[in-house]
Formats: structure tokens, sequence, C-alpha cells
């Protein structure tokens, strides 16, 4: 047995030395881990601990600790990562960070680590590869925006992580396939770090995390094609990415007009009532007034089955909605009628309270389906939330907030029909379930600004 395990190991040392070997000479690459020591690293932040030998970087958790970090002494800017990555445990979060950085007095004086990260995410979540933003603004990129690249972190082996950073785009790959998108103007160089959770489970103490063939390519940049159809996080408003153009994907807000929008109730755009200015369109509060104002606007276009995906900003108190296959057949004094997407402060406005299990409630579909909502994906009064609404040609449709899956229904099933007939719209014969229809933007009689408003027909 022993001479068995002598042979398995050396099999092991032949096969990474063998890797490490391709690491060194990949064209264009430089390693950033000499596979002995740990020179031009330093440790950040917690109490893990890092070690070098053979070839691998491993970290290991301890209780109580804070999360911790083994950064490169050196900063970049624009580059291509690769690295292969093995937990230990199905447990052991961790993470890779890029163009990060330290605050020495940070996090209650310990230091804290922040920038964007490489999620490494084996858990039942299977988040891996999403892009999250450390000690700052939370997930950027959860998984639920590609779920069919969720699951190609392979348990127990070395898995391979490729990221890249140009310019203000950052992307994602496991094991060959892409995985996050997002463009963001905050942080053009820093840190890479890699990363052992905080953990606070007796059990987790000791687990491990291994880290190697680590490499960087910094001249002669050219982007990789990523793959089709996958959902872009762009944080820089009222702008598309040139992959989104491609994907087919178009701005109904430009963010200088009210080009493509009019009133709900006449062929031109409100005289009063919205304003359109510093890259927004908004409602001008009237008091809580339904409509009572300028009144709703709408696309000039009608749509049937798209991805459309929008940021808003609610004042306290707010009210407002975006409503999808609005027909204008509907007689109605207040609000045009459609399926709407709910946007309401739901610690102020009374309106939470009401309907049934909270289908009233911000990102719900208004008085039909609650959106199931967990608090640290709901961004506060004052800051921008991001909704999403998927109608598919088979009329599935989905409704996320910030990245994350609320709700889903498929318009016209008994099951949609049987919500109708106990909800406001039952007066309305076929409610919901035109072929087509216009987009609208709720006046409810509070301030809510819009912006990045973007659709892509599907």
């Amino acid at each position: 047995m022993k001479n068995n395990l002598k042979i398995w190991i050396l099999a092991g040392v032949t096969v990474f030395g063998i890797q490490a070997a391709s690491a060194q000479t990949k064209a264009g690459y430089t390693s950033l881990f000499d596979g002995k020591t740990l020179k031009g690293w330093k440790k950040l932040a917690g109490n893990a601990e890092y070690s070098a030998a053979n070839g691998v970087i491993t970290g290991t958790a301890v209780l109580n600790s804070g999360n911790t970090f083994l950064v490169t002494e050196k900063e970049y800017r624009d580059f291509v990562l690769e690295l292969d990555v093995m937990t230990e445990s199905n447990l052991t979060n961790s993470g890779v960070q890029l163009r990060s950085h330290y605050n020495l007095a940070g996090h209650e004086g310990k230091g804290l680590v922040y920038g964007k990260q490489c999620e490494v995410d084996p858990s039942e979540r299977s988040w891996t590869g999403g892009i999250y933003d450390e000690g700052r603004r939370d997930w950027l990129y959860p998984m639920e925006l590609n779920a069919k690249a969720k699951i190609n972190w392979k348990p127990g082996v070395y898995n391979h992580i490729k990221v890249e950073c140009i310019g203000n785009a950052t992307k994602t790959w496991i094991n060959g396939t892409a995985t996050a998108y997002v463009v963001d103007t905050v942080d053009a160089k820093g840190f890479i770090g890699l990363q052992v959770h905080a953990i606070s489970d007796a059990g987790q103490a000791g687990k491990k995390i291994f880290f190697k063939n680590i490499r960087i390519k910094t001249t002669n940049l050219k982007p990789q094609p990523f793959a089709k159809d996958v959902y872009v996080v762009n944080l820089v408003p009222n702008v598309l990415s040139a992959y989104e153009k491609q994907e087919g994907w178009k701005l109904l807000f430009d963010g200088k007009s009210s080009a493509g929008w009019r009133s709900a109730s006449s062929m031109t755009f409100p005289a009063k009532g919205w304003k359109v200015t510093d890259g927004m369109i908004s409602v001008i509060g009237s008091a809580g007034g339904e409509a009572a104002n300028g009144g709703d606007i709408i696309t000039t276009d009608q749509y049937k089955a798209f991805d459309m995906s929008f940021e808003f900003r609610m004042s306290t108190g707010a009210n407002s909605g975006v409503k999808y296959f609005v027909t204008l057949s509907e007689k109605t004094t207040g609000s045009a009628i459609g399926l709407e997407y709910q946007v309401l402060d739901d610690a102020v406005h009374p309106d939470a309270k009401l309907g049934r299990d909270g289908d009233r409630t911000l990102s719900s579909l208004y008085d039909l389906i609650p959106a199931k909502k967990q608090t640290r994906f709901v961004h506060p009064i004052g800051a921008w939330n991001t909704g999403r609404i998927i109608v598919y040609p088979n009329n599935h449709v989905e409704h996320y907030l910030n990245g994350v899956k609320v709700l889903e229904y498929d318009r016209g099933s008994q099951a949609y029909r049987d919500l109708v007939a106990i909800s406001k719209y039952k007066v309305w014969k076929g409610f919901g379930e035109a072929p087509q229809g216009h987009l609208l933007l709720q006046d409810h009689g509070f301030d809510v600004n819009y912006r990045s408003i973007k659709i892509k027909e599907l």
C-alpha cells in the first residue's frame, strides 16, 4: 500500500510538473506563483492560514476569523487571469478578487478588502463564476442571470477559472463555459486576491481550498468572444455594450429625450408631470394621486415576447410600476390597465399591506402573485434597483429584482386565470392575455426615477 501511495504521489508530481510547465510557457502569460513560496503575495484582513508547497497554494479556514485574503503585492489594470481551484468542502465559499483594494481602517479596524470578486460557490446555490462586489455593493451578477451555467463547477476536483478584465468589462468562464458579464466604470486597477471565507461553524474549521496554475496576461490583449444569449449587467447608465447590440438589445430610453414614449391618454408626451434630466426619465410627485398629474406614459411600439430590464430609484413612500401588455382597451378612470411589475416602498407605503399575501409589494405581479425576496437583494430608498421582466414565446413570465428571480408564472394558464378571478382585474375579460401590448411607466403621484430601460425581443 505504501509503495502504491509513493507511485501515486510521484505521478501527481509529474502531472503537476507538466501543468506548471504549461502555465509557464503558455504564450504571453506570466506565473503569479512560483510553486514553492508566497513570494509576491501578502495576507490581509482575517486570520485564515495560507501555505505554499508542491505547486499549490492552500488556504485553511479558521473558526471565527473574518474573510481572509492572500493578495498580490502588485496591482494590475487590464488582464486575463487563469487559475485552477478546488474546494475540500461543499460549504467552503471562496473567490478570486479582481482589481481590488484594501482599507486598513475598514471593518471596525480589522481591515477591509473591497472590490469585484469572481465567486467560488460549491454550495447547493451554485453561483460559482458570478461576480460579487466584496465589502462594497454586494452581488453584481448573481448566477440566476445565467442559470444554465450554474452546473459547470465540479466538486472535489480542480476547476479552471478564467477572468477577463479589459476596459470596463469583466467576464468569467468556468471550465470553458461563459458564465458572467459585467460592464462597470468602477476600479481601473487593483490587486488580485485569493479568498478564504469567514466561518462560524466549528465543523468547517480546518477545511481547505486549493489554488494552482495561477497565471496572468497583461499585454497584447484581445477580448475573447462570449457565448450567445447571456444577459449583461451593464452599470453604465443608458448605454449598450457592443455585445448587447450584437445580441439584439435596444434602448427604450436614450437618456436625453422622451423619444419612443407618449402619454397613455394622447399621442404626445405629457406636458407636465414628467421630466427628462440628468440621464433619467422621472415621475414628478403630486401627493400620491394615481395618474392625476402627467398620467402614465407608454412606449409607442408594442411587444409580444421580450426580455426587458430597467433601473429605478424611489423616494420615501413611493408607488409606481412597470406594466406590460397594455392595450388601452379597458375602460378606467385611473392608471391604464396591464400586468404590473410593482415599484413600491414596502416599508412605508400602505399598499404593501393590502391585497393577498403581499402581492402588492415591490417586484410582485401586482394584485396577483407576491415576489419572494431576500432583504439583502432589495436596495435602500435613494439607491438604484434593477428590475427585469422576461416574457418567453410560450407565455412563461419571470420577474427579477437585482439579478434574482422573485416570481414566475404562465400567462393564460388555468392557474393564472384563477388568480385573476379573485383579483381587482376580474372585471376585464381576458385580462393580461393580449397577444401584444405597450410597455408603461406609471404615474402614481410619487417621485420615481427610471433609466437604462432596454429590451430584447424574443
